[in-house]
């Protein structure tokens, strides 16, 4: 590697082929269907009775059907079908536990929902069949036209109740389509539910739009537009549709990463000639250079405790990730399983960091303990990108290829397949999982 510092025309384009080739992705698109891949052999048995119903009912998916699904997709649970019950109980009341023993069910949710004055209220319960007990009784209501926001809510309660980890059926997925045509290339900055339900489109540009970060309270999205013929970073209000173009200095403006208070973005920034991550008051403007190094510096994501980050750099003659314990600390290389290890993500607990891994000519989704330094391969595909993580840090979303389908998959984090999201048309890439929204 040689010393790019004093390097000018030229190194612009180096620089973004560079970012490229550590972004570059498999496809899918802009309408994601739903693959059902593989499950835990542990799945939980859970029989979720379709609700009794009052009222007039929005056209789609039955609430009860679509917990089934939610709690199927997370790959810790196996519901079992309706058709399979020996009976359809609305109410405990009715709930004969001989009956689900006899079918093998650990839990079974019963509920009714009622539809008045456009309004959708459900009144749910779930038990523990082996003990005869009530674990929850609540009742959640939504507009008529928001069911599966309410389906979603109940799934995220059926799911702590069972496991004691919050669930992430109600958070979002964004991701960037890429349809090609003779007209030319259109991309898309799309928001859907995490099962690709309710897609929306946030931005279109005939140029690239690359790395979509979620603010921590999930209100805003920062990414990389390529709009003006050069790569700058925008932050994007979701509700008003507001964009500021936060970064548009000379040469590389990339990789956006919030911190946890939301006030400051690590980038990283070509201006002083090399890539080099920054750190960027978003109220003043301000930056601080936080790596100074003749190689190439990138992608950087804050650690667990929000006060150091990890990052990529070729510093060792090809691209590894590093961890500075704190701004002014020194890096520590983390990665020596193969020559690739690029894009980290860590997890909120500081045990692992999550990145993309070559390995005889594949890339793969891998991991790396961060107190043993031991490294386990996840994923099973060969051309896998961009990892991103629930925010309960229980699966991860990353792009791939199986087959002709370009898709987006969701795993669990220690490696067991949950589901997929192929492509109904175009390419897709770039997931990013929303926190817990609030």
């Amino acid at each position: 590697m040689t010393n790019r510092s004093n390097t000018k025309g030229g190194a612009l384009s180096l620089l973004v082929a560079f970012i490229l080739s550590l972004l570059a992705v498999p496809a899918a698109a802009n309408e994601l269907l739903i693959r059902i891949t593989e499950g835990a052999e542990s799945a939980i048995p859970i029989a979720v009775v379709p609700f009794a119903e009052s009222g007039q009912m929005p056209a789609g998916d039955k609430i009860s059907s679509i917990i089934r699904s939610d709690l199927r997709l997370s790959g810790e649970f196996d519901p079992l079908a309706p058709e399979k019950m020996l009976s359809l109980p609305s109410s405990g009341d009715d709930v004969f536990f001989r009956d689900w023993r006899l079918l093998g069910q650990r839990y079974v949710l019963v509920g009714q929902v009622t539809s008045t004055g456009g309004t959708l209220q459900a009144r749910y319960e779930l038990y523990d069949v082996s003990q005869e007990k009530r674990l929850v009784g609540a009742t959640a209501s939504a507009p008529q036209s928001a069911s599966r926001t309410l389906a979603h809510h109940i799934s995220d309660r059926i799911y702590e109740a069972i496991t004691g980890v919050p669930g992430v059926f109600s958070t979002k997925l964004a991701y960037v389509t890429l349809e090609r045509s003779q007209a030319g290339s259109r991309y898309r900055l799309n928001v859907s539910d995490v099962d690709g339900k309710r897609a929306t489109v946030r931005l279109e540009s005939d140029e690239p739009i690359l790395s979509p970060a979620w603010s921590p309270d999930g209100k805003k999205l920062a990414y990389v537009s390529f709009e003006t013929g050069k790569p700058a970073i925008y932050v994007h209000e979701l509700g008003s549709g507001k964009r500021e173009r936060v970064a548009d200095f000379r040469g590389l403006n990339s990789a956006p990463a919030w911190s946890g208070d939301g006030r400051s973005l690590l980038m990283t920034l070509s201006k002083d000639g090399n890539a080099e991550i920054y750190r960027m008051n978003l109220a003043s403007g301000e930056l601080k250079r936080l790596t100074n190094h003749w190689a190439i510096d990138t992608e950087a994501n804050w650690d667990h405790g929000g006060n150091g980050f990890f990052f990529t750099s070729d510093r060792s003659g090809g691209p590894q990730i590093y961890h500075k314990a704190s701004e002014s600390a020194e890096p520590r290389r983390i990665t020596f399983g193969s020559r690739y290890n690029a894009r980290p993500r860590s997890d909120s607990d500081g045990e692992y960091v999550y990145y993309v891994h070559q390995r005889e000519g594949s890339f793969h989704i891998a991991r790396t303990n961060l107190e043993t330094g031991n490294e386990t391969i996840l994923t099973r595909t060969g051309s896998d990108e961009s990892p991103s993580l629930a925010p309960n840090d229980q699966m991860l979303i990353y792009a791939t290829k199986k087959g002709e389908d370009s898709v987006l998959t969701v795993i669990s984090a220690n490696g067991g397949s949950a589901y997929s999201l192929p492509a109904s048309r175009g390419d897709v890439r770039e997931p990013a999982w929303s926190p817990i929204l609030r």
